[in-house]
């Protein structure tokens, strides 16, 4: 199939694109490289550098007689988020329905959503939540997602467009950026690597599901011949502690860092966890890769990264 990855230059849709490029599928990446990087979009990719925003990204789905979409370009920074929800709204809501429009003109089969089963949902009532959990996010980035669902339940009430909503959890793995936009994975691994103090938010007893970037890639990959239409948590329904998290990288990476602890960050969920049984009966999907194993590839990457960086003499 032709299919389109918006924010294909970024840390999970590179990893998409290689599944579907593995898979045997023409692949073409739209990014404006504002947090993607040009050397994540493999060769056999087709790359154009584009704005979700910009009028002739609608016009490029329909003149590529694109057939499915897979939307994953976003502002992903929850804090940014809450600094600027105007920025966060212009990107995620208004960017995904130029998307949509180009979608709704080229009639594509399927339109595949990257939302987010880690705040959609809010403070958690149940552990893991499944997919009827209440929605009630509390930062404007998590709105904005569940706002992109309900374009999705327009469009296909409305024009007959298929879609699927991949809530993620909190994904990490190699390529993420240790800057700006990073989850806590990345942030760690680097300055352990570099033998800096990570600071731990809080008393650390906050919990995320945390799912390996390539079991994402996967169920991007299986979402792609089923009639199945709305959300589907992609997560690990395990629980895991960022003191846990901190244990665990620290051992990895070999530092001699402590746990040290900082304040709190207002508003920051407690609890976090999502189940992926609908996936596995709707997909065949369920996650492979254990966390440790995925922290020790992730660590591979940021050393083999870093050495790579080092000035040699």
């Amino acid at each position: 199939m032709r299919i389109l990855v918006t924010g294909g230059a970024g840390f999970i849709g590179s990893h998409v694109v290689d599944a579907y490029l593995q898979a045997g599928h023409e692949v073409l990446v739209v990014d404006n490289l504002s947090t993607g990087k040009r050397e994540n979009v493999p060769a056999h990719a087709r790359f154009v550098e584009a704005d979700i925003q910009d009028l002739a990204v609608r016009q490029f789905i329909v003149q590529e007689k694109i057939e499915v979409v897979s939307h994953h370009a976003a502002q992903m920074d929850v804090r940014r988020s809450v600094a600027d929800p105007l920025y966060d709204a212009r990107v995620n809501i208004l960017g995904m329905l130029n998307v949509l429009e180009g979608a709704r003109a080229a009639h594509v089969k399927k339109f595949i959503f990257a939302s987010s089963g880690g705040t959609v949902y809010g403070e958690q009532e149940a552990f893991p939540a499944e997919e009827e959990h209440p929605t009630r996010p509390l930062c404007p980035y998590g709105v904005s997602k569940r706002a992109g669902e309900h374009y999705l339940h327009f469009y296909r009430m409305e024009y007959g467009l298929p879609s699927i909503a991949l809530r993620y959890a909190n994904v990490y793995g190699p390529r993420q950026d240790p800057h700006g936009e990073a989850g806590v994975v990345a942030i760690f691994t680097q300055r352990l690597l570099a033998g800096e103090q990570p600071v731990i938010n809080g008393d650390g007893n906050q919990t995320r599901d945390y799912v390996f970037v390539g079991d994402v890639a996967q169920a991007n990959l299986a979402a792609l011949p089923v009639e199945y239409t709305g959300p589907l948590n992609i997560g690990t329904g395990s629980e895991t502690t960022v003191n846990q998290l901190f244990t665990l990288l620290h051992d990895l990476t070999g530092s001699s860092a402590l746990a040290v602890h900082g304040p709190a960050k207002p508003g920051e969920q407690r609890r976090s966890v999502l189940t992926w049984s609908r996936a596995a009966h709707v997909l065949g999907w369920c996650p492979v890769v254990e966390l440790e194993n995925g922290l020790r590839q992730t660590v591979a990457y940021f050393r083999t990264r870093n050495d790579r960086h080092q000035p040699h003499p």
